[in-house]
């Protein structure tokens, strides 16, 4: 018996890295899984592979979040757990972000997690149950050097979640954030990896399974009481 039998579950930015070992997990503990990701080619590779369901997906654009949801709904008849994955980083220090990447960080990191948690929230009101896992960081956490976008938006995430736990939480909707640290993924192969990881007291960086497998605790009813809070994912670098 899985973990996630019976549900459905919707992850964005599942085309690779941890969206992908997400939905990976998500299947073996019997969750129908949808993946959704502007990645196209790789998108459908990865949900080929894994036997689930892959949509094209803009997260910054409200409009294609109603047609995820009407599909999802439409398909499977309910979303018992989102994961708002999809993320981008644009390293810059302040008076180097230009007003490209402010803009483009926050429609990714910022408003694509908004307009998710708001697309899924009438459906898991009506069915009464629901658990959302936004995808932070620990730039959500603490100050991180040339991140001024990034970070903005991964403390943004941390507050919006927070929020919408203490009003979703009456409907049994379970909203929680996940804060990693090196991870490996494409998104961290340009970072100097041997001098971040003389920083972490466990010495080492982390798979994309050991999030995913956080998300998979938040998702299921293992984790039934809790709701607002962090979970951090990062070999004891934020202390």
């Amino acid at each position: 018996m899985g973990r996630l039998d019976g549900k459905v579950a919707v992850i964005t930015g599942g085309a690779r890295g941890q969206g992908a070992a997400e939905a990976e997990m998500f299947r073996d503990e019997g969750a129908q899984v949808v993946i959704t990701d502007v990645l196209d080619e790789e998108g459908g590779r990865t949900a080929a592979s894994l036997g689930v369901e892959f949509l094209h997906h803009d997260v910054s654009s409200a409009t294609a979040w109603d047609a995820v949801v009407a599909d999802t709904v439409s398909h499977h008849g309910r979303i018992d757990v989102l994961v708002n994955n999809a993320g981008i980083l644009r390293g810059a220090r302040l008076v180097n972000t230009s007003d490209d990447i402010w803009d483009q960080t926050v429609a990714i990191n910022q408003t694509g997690v908004f307009f998710g948690m708001r697309a899924v929230a009438p459906q898991m009101i009506e069915q009464g149950s629901g658990s959302i896992v936004n995808i932070s960081s620990v730039a959500g956490l603490e100050a991180t050097f040339a991140s001024m976008a990034y970070g903005a938006t991964k403390w943004a995430v941390r507050g919006m979640t927070k929020i919408a736990a203490l009003e979703l939480g009456r409907h049994n909707i379970r909203v929680n954030s996940i804060h990693p640290g090196l991870i490996n993924t494409d998104m961290t192969s340009e970072f100097d990896k041997d001098r971040m990881v003389r920083s972490i007291p466990m010495g080492r960086e982390a798979e994309p399974s050991e999030v995913a497998a956080v998300a998979l605790f938040l998702a299921s009813d293992d984790a039934s009481y809790c709701s607002g809070q962090e979970f951090t994912v990062d070999g004891g670098m934020h202390r």
